[in-house]
């Protein structure tokens, strides 16, 4: 008898994901830009149409059946998040736009109330805007000071220079955990115990990081760690912000308004208990229950599962494009210390936006530009690169149809400008 071939993870999921079943430009789609936000899962589908179709009332205030079924969904859905990051509490989720907005929350709520001349911040070279911007106008403001950590020759997280930099006037570190550029994984735990050894805060930026691999803010013991529903097979509008209780308790609200509020008076306002002090107004409600209806289907996967077959689809996807001569790759290569699912990589002379284009027309979808990580290119003398980045539902295929694609780009370019 012939042995029939185990069937992968993508294979096993490839259906729950209808929007991959698609011609574009007259190819099969092949859906490279992951890291850019993921698919949607047709559980996630459903369960906000669910909402809107059967429960689509406000949370919270009404006594009726609706308001109820949407609320007792909206708060499991906390639930739900607190295990998948096997938070200490439910009071120490809240819910958020996206991981931008919990990064401004504790910008603006902490940082500004907190830090004073000379206060230093530690960053990195490789963070993204969202962990950038922020702590910009906090300085500017506080007159707090940043440094950034630089990369090592595997460009990698600089440990040495990072204990180097960091002092008794360092007050917060906040860092990447995977990068979206380089792919390399940080090494958070211990990041995080040199700051508390010195008394610092720590925020980490987990949107690259709780889609694709088990995450324990217990075991990292980071203050505040922040996600983005969208690249975690949720809709757009909808992340979260983890936070320490004692911590989030001691910090003022960001926003005021309905929700947020104990009693309110004509001359001032008292303010609600956790998590609902940091959440004003009618919230992003189909979303949140939708992230709920995510984290329930990647749990049922397995996050170590999912984890697992991205390592190998990554070792596949270098294997192939380091034979390709033109290729150059950014970050660190697959190995024991764990590398994300993606490749930031240039073709020569070959502007990535070019090749995105040609891609395209080939039915492959990749990322080009800097990524949102603007100092990280200049910092590499680079002026954007081109991305590829995979999910949990990709498959070698689409890698070999990507190598064919991208092979035939660079001909077409090297036959143009010679």
């Amino acid at each position: 008898m012939i042995a029939l071939q185990e069937k992968t993870l993508a294979d096993q999921v490839r259906a729950d994901f209808p929007i991959l079943d698609q011609a574009v430009n007259g190819k099969p789609l092949v859906y490279l830009d992951n890291a850019a936000t993921s698919q949607k899962p047709l559980a996630v589908l459903n369960a906000l149409q669910d909402y809107y179709q059967q429960d689509n009332a406000n949370v919270h205030r009404g006594a009726h059946t609706l308001s109820a079924r949407a609320t007792d969904a909206y708060e499991a859905a906390r639930d739900k998040i607190a295990a998948f990051v096997n938070a200490a509490s439910r009071q120490e989720i809240v819910y958020t736009r996206n991981a931008s907005e919990a990064i401004n929350l504790v910008a603006y709520a902490w940082g500004m109330n907190t830090l004073q001349a000379g206060d230093e911040i530690i960053l990195t070279v490789m963070e993204h805007h969202s962990n950038l911007v922020p702590w910009q106008l906090v300085v500017q403001r506080t007159g707090a000071v940043l440094k950034f950590v630089e990369l090592t020759e595997t460009q990698e997280f600089d440990l040495g220079q990072y204990k180097s930099l960091i002092s008794d006037r360092t007050k917060l570190v906040s860092v990447v955990h995977v990068s979206n550029m380089l792919g390399c994984i940080n090494p958070v735990v211990e990041i995080t115990a040199i700051a508390h050894s010195y008394g610092a805060k720590v925020l980490i930026d987990a949107c690259q990081s709780v889609p694709h691999m088990p995450v324990n803010v217990q075991a990292i013991d980071c203050d505040w760690l922040v996600a983005s529903g969208h690249k975690m097979c949720a809709p757009t509008g909808i992340g979260f912000l983890y936070g320490k209780l004692d911590l989030l308790r001691s910090m003022p609200p960001f926003l005021g308004g309905g929700e947020m509020i104990a009693d309110v008076f004509l001359d001032h306002s008292t303010y609600a208990d956790l998590p609902h002090k940091f959440e004003a107004g009618t919230p992003a409600i189909g979303e949140a229950i939708a992230l709920g209806a995510a984290i329930d289907y990647l749990s049922n996967i397995g996050m170590d599962k999912i984890h697992a077959y991205e390592s190998e689809l990554t070792e596949y996807l270098f294997q192939q494009l380091q034979q390709i001569p033109e290729v150059k790759i950014y970050g660190p290569p697959p190995s024991a210390k764990g590398r994300a699912a993606l490749a930031a990589f240039t073709t020569g002379d070959v502007h990535a936006h070019d090749l995105s284009t040609l891609l395209d027309q080939s039915g492959v979808a990749i990322r080009s530009g800097h990524h949102c990580t603007q100092p990280l290119h200049r910092y590499l003398n680079l002026a954007s690169t081109a991305r590829a980045s995979l999910s949990f539902y990709n498959t070698r295929a689409e890698i070999d149809l990507f190598m064919v694609a991208l092979k035939d780009a660079i001909d077409f370019f090297s036959n143009i400008f010679g």
